[in-house]
């Protein structure tokens, strides 16, 4: 699905530097609820995202080379302490590190706040049918084909158990007119040819300066040393087709309207 597109808001760079130097005696690390979550806090979030975790995961937090996405929900916290611990700390035994330890934990609040930001929705009402829309996921629109949910479906699109909880509705038909617009390089494809000639061609799961690793539509997995292939393309438009491609109108808002029914009240 298309990754949220956040613009980068302007704040004093004096200010930025004070919640980054040392935390005052007096700090909020024992919360258990943000204290910042003004839209100033979070537009001050959104900078110091952006400095300090935006190379891995992106800068508007759709997902990077070295991390997942963060407008898909957080695997591995379900409240706001428990971000703030990984927002402060990293996750041992992963390349998730820690802030910057200068940072006070003001500064670590308003990224929670930030990252909380991309993932709020509100509910609305649709015109579309979800109980329809689910039978077109699994039967004549083939989404569950390469999306999953709660445990069902395929691999080589990204999971929607909750993405009625990350995505707006808006967001939802943009994703399914116009796959292509914009698509994380989680979700890149490799064209790789081999030295007799044949092609494989899959889902981007890993590469490395010397090696590669693909899953094609079948879901099986293939390895590549790239010194001994003819040569790798990497493909940066969506393996989605456009829903409008199979669906009619009425359709497609009876699929954004199951879609934006699925939600989960931990993220």
């Amino acid at each position: 699905m298309r990754m949220r597109s956040l613009c980068a808001l302007a704040a004093p760079a004096f200010l930025i530097a004070s919640l980054l130097a040392v935390a005052p005696a007096t700090t909020h690390a024992q919360e258990s609820e943000n204290p910042y979550t003004t839209r100033l806090d979070v537009r001050m979030g959104q900078r110091l995202y952006q400095q300090q975790c935006g190379r891995c995961h992106g800068q508007d937090g759709g997902g990077g080379e070295l991390g997942p996405a963060l407008d898909e929900g957080f695997r591995n916290a379900s409240t706001d302490a428990g971000l703030f611990r990984i927002v402060r700390e990293g996750i041992p035994n992963s390349q998730m590190i820690g802030i910057s330890r200068n940072a006070t934990d003001q500064s670590v609040w308003m990224v929670v706040s930030f990252l909380n930001s991309l993932n709020n929705t509100v509910d609305v009402d649709l015109p579309g049918n979800a109980s329809n829309g689910r039978q077109l996921f699994t039967g004549k629109g083939n989404c569950s084909g390469c999306h999953m949910v709660s445990g069902d479906g395929g691999r080589r699109g990204p999971e929607l158990t909750a993405i009625g909880s990350r995505r707006d509705p808006d967001e939802l038909r943009a994703s399914l007119t116009d796959p292509s617009e914009d698509v994380p390089p989680r979700w890149w494809t490799v064209r790789v040819t081999r030295e007799d000639g044949s092609v494989v061609e899959g889902l981007r799961m890993n590469e490395d300066t010397f090696s590669l690793r693909i899953m094609d539509e079948n879901e099986a997995l293939w390895s590549f040393l790239k010194g001994s292939v003819q040569s790798h393309e990497r493909i940066k438009t969506s393996i989605m087709p456009s829903a409008t491609d199979t669906l009619t109108a009425s359709e497609v808002d009876d699929l954004i309207a199951y879609l934006f029914s699925l939600k989960r009240e931990d993220i």
